[in-house]
């Protein structure tokens, strides 16, 4: 598969052979950059292909848990050394599918390279501890067990770097996986199964059943034999999904929205914090979770910062990701730009100042894709809807407020809290935000976005259920803790109840319970 060449007609990757839905029905998937262009034509699945592709991951399961970590290992470094190899064709594809500049398609497939070469390390590293037993001659120690078959839901927004954060530690811990894409970036989902297949992936370890949520995906949550189910997506869907994993007593690892700040002192450097904010709030047209989508400025900078802002979001350049210049691509569906449209006439209607962009863009090429021009509301107070709600597109809001204590309500004051940063140089105020700032990622001096692989990524609040992705203990969420006791004493001990009165008074223990 090439990034510019359509794909005639796609199948579900089932036991490494590509099929059609049972049901025979299609869905296509487009550039946003121009509707007119069909990336790839996908099966659209239901219950009956979802059923397919886990009996296909239950066949496989007893080979590939017995499959030594380190050699897990090697394959998982494979498909990183292969995603190197064909990271430019690959990010060509992403953009055409989903419409992010090419720079940033880049970066999405790196970040699945680096989370490869980090999880490949693992094989030969995190699997148990040994610690001691309060009873003389026994061994306690824990291992790691993967839960059997899980299934992974992805967005569309990062295509291949969010199914690697999923994908690779769930292989890694020893799970087979069925993997459904979202229904914007199948191409994408499919390039990335078929690397780890050429890595040498065992036929069946892992399965993509394409379609849309409320078919395929609603499936793969409530199947009987899928014993985990790790999620990124919206907060209404999330909702479901744990409802749903709750009634079956399901493992469900839910990562889901964000409102995310940037605070932006008196003190700060004004160049370094619009820099940052424009990366917020415009890199991938604003659809990332951990988007800027609030500003949060100190009075005495408000007008110097918002002056600045202004003038460089006019010299934003509006285009296909693919060619040379663009900084914002498109929203990635019609749908998702009547929604973002819809949000400027909230944010109108609550009395927020547009102060530039908030429209549809019909201009020229523009016209052949789903572009909004990017956003900046001003006068926005913290009750505002456009202050609380993710939009998850090309708007921001800037927030004006008088103190440090000010400036931490207000970022603290929505329901979400996965990233928020500060902008000072003043050390104590940075230490205080670290502290006090409500969110699983906190950045002084950056942007809200830039996480790495090697520390945990998630939130709090309505932005998840409390598991992180990545990091050190990315694999605690993809597989199971057994304990185990090794008792070569020879004789019957009861931990708790047994005493050693020989340590003590140097007689033997008496394996009586003590004060009965």
């Amino acid at each position: 598969m090439t990034s510019e060449a359509a794909v005639a007609e796609a199948g579900n990757l089932i036991a490494a052979a590509q099929s059609p839905a049972r049901s025979g029905r299609t869905f296509e998937s487009r550039n946003p950059a121009h509707s007119h262009d069909v990336v790839g034509v996908f099966p659209r699945s239901d219950a009956t292909d979802v059923d397919d592709a886990v009996r296909a991951a239950q066949a496989a399961l007893r080979g590939w848990r017995g499959t030594p970590w380190p050699a897990r290992g090697e394959i998982i470094l494979r498909a990183a050394e292969l995603l190197q190899r064909d990271k430019e064709a690959l990010a060509r594809l992403m953009t055409r599918e989903m419409g992010k500049v090419l720079v940033e398609a880049r970066g999405d497939v790196q970040e699945a390279i680096d989370m490869g070469i980090f999880i490949a390390g693992e094989g030969r590293r995190a699997f148990g501890e040994t610690v001691p037993s309060e009873l003389r001659h026994k061994w306690a120690m824990t291992m790691r067990q993967p839960f059997g078959v899980v299934g992974c839901i992805t967005p569309w927004n990062f295509p291949v770097a969010i199914p690697s954060w999923k994908v690779f530690p769930a292989l890694m811990a020893g799970n087979t996986v069925v993997l459904k894409p979202a229904e914007d970036s199948p191409a994408c989902a499919l390039r990335f199964a078929e690397i780890l297949e050429e890595a040498g992936l065992p036929v069946g370890v892992l399965n993509v059943v394409f379609g849309f949520g409320e078919e395929a995906g609603d499936a793969l949550v409530r199947h009987p034999d899928v014993k985990a189910i790790f999620f990124t997506g919206g907060v209404a869907t999330g909702r479901l999904v744990a409802e749903a994993c709750g009634r079956l007593l399901k493992k469900c690892s839910l990562e889901l929205g964000g409102k995310n700040a940037i605070v932006v002192l008196a003190d700060a450097d004004l160049e370094l914090a619009v820099d940052g904010a424009l990366w917020g709030a415009f890199g991938t047209a604003g659809q990332r979770c951990t988007a800027a989508s609030r500003l949060i400025v100190e009075r005495p900078v408000l007008s110097g910062f918002t002056e600045r802002l202004l003038s460089r979001t006019a010299d934003l350049r509006l285009g296909d990701g693919l060619e040379p210049g663009v900084d914002v691509g498109p929203v990635i569906n019609q749908s998702q730009l009547g929604r973002v449209h819809e949000y400027t006439k909230i944010g109108e209607a609550e009395g927020a100042r547009r102060a530039i962009g908030g429209e549809i863009a019909r201009d020229g090429a523009l016209a052949e894709g789903w572009f909004y021009t990017p956003t900046v509301f001003t006068g926005v107070t913290p009750a505002m809807r456009i202050a609380q709600e993710e939009i998850f597109g090309p708007t921001t809001a800037v927030l004006a407020v008088d103190s440090l204590d000010e400036a931490l309500d207000v970022a603290n004051s929505t329901r979400y809290g996965l990233s928020l940063s500060v902008y000072t140089n003043d050390l104590r105020c940075a230490f205080r935000a670290i502290d006090e700032l409500e969110s699983g990622i906190v950045y002084v001096n950056a942007p809200t976005s830039g996480a790495e692989i090697q520390l945990p990524f998630g939130g709090v609040k309505d932005t998840g259920n409390g598991h992180r992705e990545a990091g050190g203990r990315a694999l605690d969420e993809f597989s199971e803790w057994k304990s185990i006791y090794i008792d070569h004493s020879g004789r019957l001990q009861r931990a708790q109840i047994d005493t050693y009165e020989e340590t003590r008074t140097g007689s033997q223990p008496s394996n009586k319970v003590s004060g009965q």
